[in-house]
């Protein structure tokens, strides 16, 4: 089933494909493509209500610099996009701009001291007021805007920032300030700067779960239906196709594409970027992008971050286990086993002879020659340890003369033992009778040690012993533990270029 899976998940490309297979692939790319499409319409969803200045003016604002960047943008975007999330014009600020467009009329038909232009630049000095007083721009979360617009009169009128930003409201909708010789300059200032700042501000209606509007569905259902109904045919094809396969596994298996049809911006939007998932997928599967590469390093960067981890929870695990083991008393009963169960001989050789024999053989002619000269020290130590304590010994070794006698005597003493040690392991392990006596004296050895072990008394110190130890290990693997995962991964990758070139 895995390996179904795998193959499925993962078509390999091939060079000559069959009509039915270029059939398939022609549908792959046109159902990513889709996907592509619907995806794209997502980002656009999410990303205009934040980027709707942009899409309003053409311009965007680079952080760092002091001038906006111009881009070429069709109103139409805004006109067309706004009813889908709501959106409608302000009415006060719709009012403000209103009453500016009056005021231009008014001065070019009658002139700028008439007074129609008095009274409209006294409604403008009260609308200002009002608009710093309300704050218009909350409700679509602008109110940057409005100190945009503030900042900019205060520099206009004072210079300074720190001035009152009704007072330059009032300073500038006045005759006072607008002459007939600055109009044109002024009012062009006014249309080029704030006007723009104005217009982006906006009312977004509420409806009646109590979120702003999002009329997304109605662009989205027709992919969303699509979909569906793509993936119930599909998926009803793998069952019907492949009969270990139930219809839901197969709905189980395509899982990923559970996101393109499900309805998830009513519920909350960003969840829609999930389906870059299937729409990966699909691109991959239809050839268009490849992305083999990227999914190996995934993997391996996911195995190498937990490989550390895990291997370290199933060493402690296992020590874990095996001291539970211990305290439960199984040592007993794996001796008791060892010991009178009886031995499978799978190749008519008595192993715990031959290891016998093996270590024998080691210790005469390997071992016991680099260690003479330390085994001759010991002895000639004891021995002389042991004749000091004898009288006959002292007076021997104080008469004129004789003074080297006890040593010359201890080592060769020593010597004779050690040769005489040497010679009879030498003649044991040549004489056939001998080995099956020491095989047997070995095996003997074991089964006693056994059945001794089992004592109550020496089993606890075993078992208490044999935990400590273990406590021990793990504690020591823990604190080891810790490897760089990038030099496992970058071992991993130098072991499978050697395999491939081998």
């Amino acid at each position: 089933m895995l390996s179904l899976v795998t193959k499925m998940a993962s078509p390999r490309p091939v060079l000559r494909p069959s009509p039915s297979r270029r059939k398939n692939l022609w549908f792959e790319r046109l159902m990513a493509l889709l996907a592509t499409a619907n995806f794209g319409l997502v980002l656009f969803d999410l990303s205009y209500v934040p980027w709707r200045d942009f899409w309003l003016r053409g311009t965007f604002q680079l952080p760092l610099v002091n001038f906006p960047l111009q881009v070429p943008m069709p109103r139409q975007i805004t006109q067309w996009y706004d009813p889908i999330k709501g959106i409608e014009p302000h009415r006060d600020t719709q009012d403000y701009l209103q009453a500016v467009q009056q005021l231009e009329q008014q001065v070019v038909q009658q002139g700028l001291n008439s007074p129609e232009v008095q009274r409209s630049l006294a409604n403008l000095r009260d609308l200002s007021v009002e608009m710093i007083d309300t704050n218009p721009f909350a409700l679509a979360n602008k109110s940057g805007t409005l100190e945009k617009i503030k900042n900019r009169m205060r520099d206009r009128m004072f210079g300074d920032r720190r001035e009152s930003a009704r007072q330059a409201f009032q300073r500038f909708w006045s005759t006072d300030y607008l002459t007939p010789a600055n109009w044109q300059q002024e009012i062009g200032w006014f249309n080029r700067t704030v006007t723009p700042l104005i217009q982006t501000n906006y009312y977004r209606s509420i409806g009646e779960s109590g979120d702003f509007t999002n009329n997304f569905g109605v662009i989205d259902t027709p992919f969303a239906l699509l979909f569906l109904l793509e993936f119930l045919a599909r998926t009803f094809y793998l069952s019907r196709r492949y009969r270990s396969l139930s219809w839901r596994d197969a709905m189980l298996w395509r899982w990923y594409d559970i996101p393109l049809f499900l309805p998830l911006w009513l519920f909350f939007p960003p969840l829609e970027l999930l389906r870059a998932i299937p729409v990966a997928v699909r691109l991959h599967q239809a050839e268009l992008v490849d992305l083999e590469r990227v999914r190996n390093q995934a993997t391996q960067q996911f195995v190498s971050s937990i490989a550390d981890e895990l291997t370290e929870v199933v060493v402690v695990q296992v020590i874990d286990q095996a001291q539970a083991a211990i305290q439960r008393g199984e040592v007993s009963r794996w001796l008791s086993q060892a010991v009178n169960q009886p031995r499978v001989d799978l190749n008519n050789t008595d192993e715990v002879a031959a290891i016998s024999t093996l270590l024998v053989r080691l210790t005469v002619y390997e071992v016991l020659p680099k260690i003479q000269p330390d085994i001759t020290a010991l002895l000639t130590h004891n021995l002389e340890g042991i004749l000091n304590q004898s009288p006959a010994y002292q007076a021997l070794k104080n008469l004129p003369g004789a003074a080297n006698i006890p040593i010359q005597l201890t080592d060769r003493l020593v010597a004779e033992a050690i040769q005489l040690l040497q010679t009879t392991l030498t003649n044991l392990l040549s004489d056939t009778a001998g080995a099956e006596l020491s095989g047997r004296l070995a095996q003997n050895f074991a089964q006693t040690l056994g059945s001794e072990v089992q004592d109550q008394r020496a089993l606890q110190q075993i078992q208490a012993l044999l935990t400590d130890l273990l406590e021990e290990v793990k504690l020591g693997f823990v604190a080891q533990a810790g490897t760089n995962p990038e030099a496992l991964l970058e071992e991993t990758r130098q072991l499978r270029q050697i395999a491939r070139r081998g």
